[in-house]
């Protein structure tokens, strides 16, 4: 446990305190509205806290556990390969930046709210895709394991479908923002992961 803790830390505590923040929330009402986006407010210059705490916070248990799982197959694994404050850089700023056009597409909406980690562990997701992307996952309940990139794609996909249909206060639309801020914030800090997951998938299919 301590070599754990001393190669993955941030997304040690980071794992550990979305956990306690969400079930405790779940069971406080009034913590559970006050750290949830509500971007009416935070587009005013209030409660700007918000664009953080929301991502700590989740629906219930099967947004919590979908959330947590991806980010077990993935955070700790991408600490390891970027480092600590580089992750910890990615993950904040991911959250932040996920959530900025919910705000802007929902600042007159008083009655929206949204909350979950998805658009930091989407960000997680393709950082860590960009330096493995035929690395294999079990995802229950698939009986087989798939590739990394794979698991990326239908993670949008299905982002995607559930950020037009469902109405569940869960910020779908951050998956998708979370990516884009994940693959920019990892080539900003390691320009030459480009040149290793290009030439990573062209080995892949022999080009």
């Amino acid at each position: 446990m301590q070599q754990f803790l001393n190669e993955t830390p941030v997304s040690f505590v980071i794992f550990v305190f979305t956990i306690a923040t969400s079930v405790y929330a779940f069971y406080n009402p009034s913590l559970y509205g006050r750290l949830m986006l509500h971007p009416y407010s935070v587009s005013r210059g209030k409660s700007i806290f918000q664009l953080l705490s929301s991502g700590f916070v989740h629906k219930d248990w099967q947004h919590l556990i979908f959330n947590m799982l991806s980010y077990y197959f993935f955070a700790f694994n991408l600490e390891r390969a970027i480092g600590h404050w580089q992750f910890a850089l990615l993950y904040l700023l991911s959250l932040i930046l996920s959530d900025l056009p919910t705000v802007q597409q929902h600042k007159n909406h008083y009655n929206y709210h949204s909350l979950g980690a998805s658009g930091a562990v989407c960000a997680v997701l393709f950082s860590y895709i960009l330096f493995s992307p035929f690395s294999s996952l079990f995802i229950i309940p698939i009986p087989f394991p798939i590739p990394a990139i794979v698991y990326g794609v239908l993670f949008l996909v299905y982002s995607s479908y559930a950020s037009r249909h469902a109405n569940d206060g869960i910020n779908h639309d951050a998956h998708f923002y979370g990516a884009i801020s994940g693959v920019l914030i990892t080539v900003l800090l390691y320009p030459q992961v480009i040149q290793y997951f290009i030439s990573t998938v062209g080995a892949k299919f022999g080009i």
